[in-house]
């Protein structure tokens, strides 16, 4: 054997090799690339119905806002009448009511005091002034609730 038909078998086997090993990458890459395709379509079958759903969700969330926006808008509404309300009746009850209150008071405060009998007096020069009366007329202190 010459040296250029040992060098041809060599190229022969490398080639041999070479392309066994091509096969192997292309028998694998087949088998990849049909798992991927599988794996896509299953994906796709899951995807679709829950993009389904998905839409459906946020239609009925659109919807329940438009809702919202309508309580919002009638609560806003609601307020500003109770607001108005709220002023009128203080302008308009407010003041008599605090005058039939303090008329009340003072009839109440007046009644009080006639029932209270008159216990001791001190007569001042021409004046007989009852013991009975606030201490702030004696020039003591005053307190709070008594008189």
């Amino acid at each position: 054997m010459s040296g250029g038909e040992v060098a041809g078998i060599l190229v022969a086997v490398f080639w041999a090799i070479l392309v066994s090993f091509v096969a192997l990458v292309l028998v694998r890459l087949a088998q990849t690339l049909k798992a991927a395709t599988r794996l896509v379509a299953e994906v796709t079958e899951q995807a679709v119905p829950l993009l389904a759903d998905a839409s459906a969700t946020v239609r009925s969330a659109n919807t329940q806002l438009a809702r919202v926006d309508s309580i919002t808008a009638d609560v806003q509404e609601v307020t500003a009448n109770a607001s108005a309300l709220s002023s009128t009746v203080s302008s308009a009850f407010g003041g008599p009511l605090v005058k039939v209150a303090a008329f009340g008071y003072g009839v109440r405060r007046a009644m009080g005091r006639k029932a209270e009998p008159v216990r001791e007096s001190t007569v001042f020069v021409g004046k007989t002034v009852a013991k009975n009366l606030p201490s702030a007329r004696f020039g003591g202190r005053r307190t709070r609730g008594k008189g």
